[in-house]
């Protein structure tokens, strides 16, 4: 069985020198002295804060008053840990960042579990922390308690994180994926398939070299600026895994509507048309990690968009569709550039696995 230990640092022992080896071993997860190192001389360094100070198993805090929980989680196993545009460190704190920021809330503390393989570069596991320490202090939450474990060479691969992410939220808001409306513009806050085109570029599949960068980043201040433009903004999603076209077949399917789409006014690098084309990929299946769609009401559409296009993060965002109707028979279809309509399934498998 695999050793563990929490990330929490006793403030009463000082942190001593990480020993001279550049790669994680099996002692590192034993919870003695060499953990004790790896904590101080990595995780604490780049994560310290006052609840994580504390040196407890634990991190306790006081809701606001008048504001509700919101709770996510996520695992993260991207392959190869380091990509155009951001790491497997950026990934673990912007994805749960966004998750919490999805419901409309305030994400403030995250926090982390790392499972760690013998033989893992230390010198790369304090890059993914340096990544992560500055994602967080971007998106502006705390990383509060975490874990440690080290699985034996060849039962893991390299390194995985966990991150659970703690936010709060106006105790009235009502923001989900069962709330869309007939008569709702569908709004996304840039272009498609970026990070799932830049990852595949780092494996060296695409056959050709791109400047193509993932499009990680923490949404919420970029949410939170959409709210403040669009207050009644009933879904918030961001198209992760199975990109846009699955992520809107199941807003359509919690909320009972059918979706139509513009071809044409869905944003789309050049460079990533041009990447799927070549390798067989629609670019609407392909995932993001730092976009969000946005359906609200018609009449408050174009205050969303400005509130977006005037944000660093939503430059290109764009108004792609409507919900049309009510349906129990939910869809998603599209106009096409050439004039037509066609149904924009759900993904059925795995277009590109180890992308998130």
């Amino acid at each position: 069985m695999s050793d563990t230990t929490d990330l929490n640092f006793e403030n009463n022992v000082c942190p001593l020198p990480l020993p001279h080896k550049d790669r994680i071993v099996m002692s590192h997860g034993s919870g003695g002295s060499m953990t004790r190192d790896l904590i101080a001389s990595i995780f604490h360094k780049y994560f310290h804060n006052p609840l994580l100070d504390r040196g407890n198993d634990f991190a306790d805090f006081q809701p606001p008053s008048g504001r509700k929980l919101v709770v996510s989680t996520d695992g993260h196993i991207v392959s190869p840990i380091f990509f155009p545009g951001g790491d497997i460190g950026r990934l673990a704190v912007s994805g749960t960042v966004n998750d919490i920021a999805m419901s409309g809330g305030q994400p403030v503390y995250l926090t982390a579990s790392f499972i760690l393989e013998e033989g893992f570069s230390i010198a790369d596991l304090e890059k993914v922390a340096v990544s992560m320490a500055a994602a967080a202090a971007e998106a502006g939450v705390q990383i509060i308690a975490g874990d440690t474990k080290v699985a034996e060479k060849g039962k893991a691969d390299g390194i995985f994180i966990s991150t659970t992410g703690i936010g709060f939220a106006d105790a009235g808001l009502q923001i989900g994926g069962e709330f869309a409306q007939p008569g709702d513009a569908v709004l996304v806050s840039g272009t498609m398939g970026d990070h799932g085109i830049a990852v595949l570029a780092a494996r060296n599949q695409l056959g050709f070299t791109t400047a193509i960068q993932s499009d990680i980043a923490p949404l919420n201040h970029l949410i939170q600026a959409a709210l403040q433009a669009a207050p009644e903004i009933h879904v918030l999603r961001d198209p992760t895994r199975g990109g846009l076209a699955t992520t809107l077949n199941e807003i359509a399917c919690q909320s009972q509507v059918n979706i139509l789409l513009e071809e044409t006014a869905i944003p789309v690098q050049r460079e990533v048309r041009a990447a799927c084309e070549m390798l067989g990929f629609d670019p609407l299946y392909v995932a993001n990690e730092g976009k969000v769609i946005i359906i609200l009401p018609a009449s408050q559409a174009e205050a969303a968009l400005a509130a977006l296009r005037n944000h660093p993060r939503g430059s290109q965002a764009a108004i792609i569709g409507t919900v049309t109707e009510r349906s129990s028979s939910p869809r998603v279809s599209m106009h096409t550039l050439i004039g037509g309509t066609r149904i924009v399934d759900m993904l059925s498998g795995e277009m590109l696995p180890r992308i998130c």
